[in-house]
């Protein structure tokens, strides 16, 4: 299963072509895609209008439900962030760690345009779709 990340849909609301929303659009009705909790609120916040958040939300909300967090998860995140800091890497968002490792852990794959995951991917197991 796929796991998109909100850098993903706000460049695919927005109608801004990318390799990243590009992939996600041929993967809609055709792949099992989830929408993160934390993710589904990052990307519904910036809706202007009633309508673009209604359509978003219709959207999104017919994928698989995942919960991102939880101790365990924020647990293992913290180790993530810290051994990345030991390599001399500092990832920026926690959010995105909390994704990354939430990811690694059960075994999704993520959709993302967010340079933070790289350092996920290159060290610690995160599979990216690119």
């Amino acid at each position: 299963m796929i796991l998109v990340d909100s850098s993903v849909w706000i460049d695919y609301f927005r109608g801004n072509p990318t390799p990243q929303s590009d992939r996600l659009d041929d993967l809609l009705g055709v792949e099992l895609l989830a929408i993160g909790d934390l993710i589904l609120t990052e990307v519904l916040q910036g809706f202007a209008n009633d309508k673009d958040f209604n359509h978003a939300k219709k959207l999104l909300t017919s994928l698989v439900a995942t919960d991102l967090g939880g101790q365990d998860i924020a647990i293992k995140a913290a180790k993530n962030f810290r051994a990345l800091r030991a390599l001399g890497i500092t990832v920026r968002k926690t959010i995105d760690t909390v994704i990354a490792t939430r990811c690694i852990e059960s075994g999704l794959i993520l959709l993302h345009a967010d340079r933070d995951f790289e350092p996920f991917v290159t060290h610690l197991g995160l599979r990216s779709v690119f």
